[in-house]
């Protein structure tokens, strides 16, 4: 039997968010517990696609609005994580114990979330056809894929999911949206193309699909969710983790190498 462990949401910066993501996934390569987890950001915080061009950004905005930037391992634009606004998740366990089909994958790992969706009163599915993009450079905004975009029953996204595979261990993580805010989201990117009426048109979030919802109720629904998915014990990062993630948030996740030109200082 594999041991999952639970890790409730934390409040934590970009860096942190990201070097979270790296601890679990040595942990589960070593033969420790596999890890589920929630996240919001603090302060709120753009994350870039590996490979996004750091010209697409507005980073003045950014600055203006408090609002950090961080770089992912995955792919796939740009997305605003509000503090408030956004509830973010990562599955972590070792490649050999996961599907070796990309799709199969997103579909077991998204099958915590579509229990929630449903325990919430929120109808929601993949979207079933390709959609065009509308703004590449923003994750939300650029064409939606039948493996790894949720959509709610009217058609809009409403969350987005991403993978990225080490030789010895798969992350998955994905932002959920709660409540949307399209003006600050297109804020951070360097258009005027787009206006907030086309963002909404594209992306709706938690609180319109069902106006009752509270976050916290969002929050303990996915983590217990996630924890019957994977027979999770509800767990803690050892000192250890925390070690590692503190100086690989400092090292990588902070640096501008990392963040402006996609060269990690810890390769």
């Amino acid at each position: 039997m594999s041991e999952w462990r639970l890790v409730r949401e934390q409040a934590l910066a970009g860096p942190e968010a990201m070097a979270y993501d790296e601890a679990a996934a040595r942990t589960a390569a070593n033969g420790g517990p596999r890890t589920v987890r929630l996240y919001r950001w603090r302060p709120s915080t753009l994350s870039l696609g590996y490979r996004q061009a750091p010209e697409s950004v507005d980073w003045a905005a950014c600055e203006r609005a408090g609002v950090d930037v961080v770089r992912r391992n995955t792919g796939g634009g740009g997305i605003y994580h509000d503090t408030y606004g956004d509830v973010s998740y990562s599955i972590v366990a070792p490649a050999d114990e996961v599907p070796g089909d990309l799709l199969e994958t997103y579909e077991l790992f998204c099958e915590p979330l579509f229990d929630a969706f449903e325990r919430l009163g929120v109808d929601a599915r993949f979207v079933d056809a390709k959609r065009g993009a509308i703004h590449e450079p923003a994750c939300y905004l650029r064409a939606l894929h039948p493996a790894h975009d949720i959509v709610a029953g009217d058609g809009r996204k409403l969350s987005g999911n991403a993978q990225y595979r080490r030789e010895d261990a798969v992350i998955q993580h994905g932002s959920i949206t709660f409540r949307s805010e399209p003006e600050r989201h297109l804020d951070c990117f360097a258009t005027d193309d787009v206006t907030p009426g086309d963002f909404s048109e594209r992306v709706t979030g938690l609180t319109e699909q069902n106006s009752d919802l509270t976050r916290r109720e969002v929050v303990e629904t996915l983590e217990s969710a996630l924890a019957e998915w994977a027979d999770a014990e509800e767990g803690e990062w050892t000192d250890e983790e925390v070690a590692f993630a503190g100086r690989r948030a400092d090292e990588k996740y902070r640096s501008e190498a990392w963040t402006h030109d996609r060269e990690d200082p810890t390769d």
